[in-house]
């Protein structure tokens, strides 16, 4: 069956839009360099022109396997998926590709999961791994001009970094941190996300700004989490001083995992 590289020629006019072959996908991810990179969990990948995924599923695939060759028990193997799809960032600009991304990206994980986790461990897949798996992909896999650092909202693009922390208690717990694209291409400090811009996508926030007469920057920070557990998306909000809000700094399970 023929590689469709186009989907229309309008497509490709408009927007240069061509797809990359299976057989350079895996030359160039056949390089020693590369190699080398994908010998690692945490070795990032971002792809600036995403498309639906040639380059980030097979790296995902190869990943994967990498996790299972390195899990001896269940729980090792579930965090260690999870691990490597932290590692993997991509930017597409036009919405139809970045949804077929975000699907493709999921089905690999889902279906890959599933297969190991019963033939090596007798075990059913975990709904908290993939709903956890959601809200990695969705967090690091964005609709959006890379060469301009902007959303589709017009909006800076907002990439999260995951740092596994040492085992402690024999738990390994993971740090989510955001930075907007911009900031990492220059190497600067971390966003400060404010609640007014998730009150959309995280309605549990709703209730804090019902007070008009408040006027106040809340910063949002992720706390330390175990891995099988991102799917909750535990955050600490932070506030100023101009006006007061209820709970500051209190811990928030906002359970964002689902696919919008």
């Amino acid at each position: 069956m023929t590689e469709k590289l186009i989907k229309s020629k309008i497509r490709v006019k408009k927007h240069g839009e061509v797809f990359t072959p299976k057989s350079i996908v895996n030359l160039m991810l056949n390089q020693p360099e590369i190699q080398e990179k994908l010998n690692s969990l945490t070795a990032t990948f971002l792809e600036p022109a995403a498309g639906e995924g040639a380059f980030l599923l097979e790296i995902l695939r190869r990943k994967l396997r990498l996790a299972l060759d390195l899990s001896e028990t269940l729980i090792e193997y579930e965090e260690n998926i999870l691990i490597a799809l932290t590692s993997l960032y991509g930017i597409e600009l036009l919405e139809d590709n970045c949804r077929r991304l975000r699907m493709n990206m999921l089905y690999v994980f889902h279906a890959i999961y599933g297969k190991n986790v019963m033939r090596k461990f007798s075990a059913k897949v975990n709904k908290k791994v993939i709903n956890s798996a959601k809200v990695i992909i969705r967090a690091n896999i964005v609709q959006g001009d890379a060469l301009n650092y902007i959303n589709n909202k017009n909006e800076p693009i907002i990439l999260s970094e995951w740092i596994v922390l040492p085992i402690k208690y024999r738990v390994r717990k993971i740090q989510r941190t955001e930075y907007t694209l911009e900031s990492i291409i220059n190497r600067n400090q971390p966003t400060e996300t404010s609640i007014s811009s998730q009150v959309e996508e995280f309605n549990l926030f709703a209730d804090l700004l019902e007070d008009d007469n408040v006027k106040q920057k809340n910063i949002i920070k992720y706390i330390p989490i175990k891995i099988i557990d991102i799917y909750k998306q535990l955050v600490k909000i932070e506030g100023k001083e101009n006006g007061s809000i209820p709970n500051k700094n209190e811990s928030v399970f906002i359970g964002g995992y689902s696919s919008k």
